[in-house]
C-alpha cells in the first residue's frame, strides 16, 4: 500500500479528505493495530509519511518500546 492508497481508504472510511499526514499516520497505525495492513505495509507508510513530515506525539514516543532520537 502506498500513501494514496492509504489516503482513498481514508476518505472512504471518514467521508473527508486528511487534514493533514499526522492523520493519515494515525489512521495507519489503527490499520495495523486492526490487521487490516502487515507491519511491511505499515513501516513503509510510516517512512513515506515522515519523510513528507509526519510526527509521533512525544507521549506516544515516551511510552513506546521504540527509541527516538531527541
Amino acid at each position: 500500500m502506498n500513501i494514496c492508497e492509504l489516503k482513498t481508504r481514508f476518505i472512504l472510511a471518514k467521508e473527508y479528505p486528511a487534514d493533514d499526514v499526522n492523520e493519515l499516520l494515525d489512521f495507519a497505525k489503527k490499520a495495523y493495530i486492526d490487521n487490516d495492513i502487515n507491519i511491511k505495509e505499515y513501516s513503509l507508510l510510516v517512512r513515506d509519511l515522515e519523510a513528507k513530515g509526519a510526527m509521533i506525539p512525544e507521549s506516544d514516543q515516551d511510552s513506546s518500546l521504540i527509541r527516538y532520537p531527541n
